[in-house]
């Protein structure tokens, strides 16, 4: 299907441009969501005629996109949720989750500008991309820890996904079975089993 773009879409082109697409992207989700106009003769002279006005509603929405992403770019998202001793959640983090810790800070943002190709299922740091405006692009950082004191452990680089980076690397001492024999150590001869009872028997 030919489209005309009503913004700039990432490897389709920019506004105005028309465009061939997929029947099914176009239906299920350009046309939509408002990003573009089927390409026949009527949508031509409305896109002309309107052009100007369009570029202008363009620029305003890119304009405040920009200052929204003076205070969201870089910024850390703390994410506390439960999850076994190798990092796995007992569940996962959408893009609905971080859609609402962004909210709880005052900032605007829609689950679909959250660009998370799958839910995150593991304790730990990823950088998530949002698009604020088809032309402005800011990264965030999404701290998944089970505790605040976690999040912060892991926020100076920590690995927390083994039993050594929870308890610290005394754990891996104490699991060796040498740990628990001091070879220096003086040990009394217990002797061999059932000596100790023999001994104690009574002369017939």
């Amino acid at each position: 299907m030919e489209i005309i773009l009503l913004e700039r879409i990432a490897g389709l082109g920019n506004l105005g441009d028309t465009v061939r697409v997929k029947t099914g992207f176009a239906r299920n989700f350009l046309l939509p969501q408002g990003k573009a106009l089927r390409a026949n003769e009527a949508n031509r002279k409305r896109f002309e005629a309107q052009r100007a006005e369009i570029e202008a509603r363009n620029a305003e929405r890119k304009v405040e996109a920009e200052k929204q992403s003076v205070d969201l770019d870089g910024k850390e998202i703390v994410v506390i949720r439960s999850a076994g001793e190798t990092g796995q959640l007992y569940g996962s983090v959408s893009t609905r989750d971080i859609a609402e810790l962004l909210a709880a800070e005052n900032f605007t943002i829609n689950r679909n500008q959250i660009n998370l190709k799958q839910p995150i299922k593991t304790i730990g740091i990823s950088p998530v991309s949002i698009s604020l405006h088809p032309e402005v692009e800011v990264t965030i950082t999404v701290n998944v820890a089970r505790t605040t004191d976690e999040a912060e452990r892991q926020a100076r680089g920590e690995d927390l996904t083994t039993a050594a980076g929870i308890y610290g690397e005394d754990i891996e001492a104490a699991a060796r079975p040498d740990a628990f024999f001091d070879p220096d150590a003086e040990y009394e001869d217990e002797g061999e089993p059932g000596e100790a009872a023999e001994e104690s028997q009574p002369e017939a």
